[in-house]
């Protein structure tokens, strides 16, 4: 889960009511990506692509559905090995986060 401030387990009791809430929350393990890295970037692509490329705006019925669905997708995804195109050097990087690179004297 990216970190938007809507993006929480209170957001669903404000969504729904609170038993639904609850069963929703109990069912849902949250892991919190970073706020920086290019893995991320990565990781968001891909999960466009799954949403464009397979899932659509379908509602999936459960987890037996959303895995027949899923591997085809994801398994042509694979074979087509598309790359990610970066612009940014580690010479930029040097320069531009230089200061979450250590100062080693030697």
């Amino acid at each position: 889960m990216d970190n938007l401030n809507t993006h929480t387990i209170a957001s669903l009791y404000q969504t729904f009511k609170p038993e639904r809430a609850l069963e929703l929350a109990s069912r849902l393990e949250i892991h919190f990506t970073p706020k920086h890295g290019s893995w991320l970037n990565i990781a968001e692509i891909e999960l466009s692509a799954l949403g464009r490329q397979c899932i659509g705006s379908q509602r999936i019925p459960d987890l037996e559905a959303l895995n027949a669905l899923l591997e085809p997708w994801y398994v042509d995804r694979n074979k087509k090995q598309r790359g990610v195109d970066w612009q940014f050097t580690t010479d930029d990087a040097r320069v531009k986060l230089k200061r979450l690179y250590p100062i080693i004297n030697i």
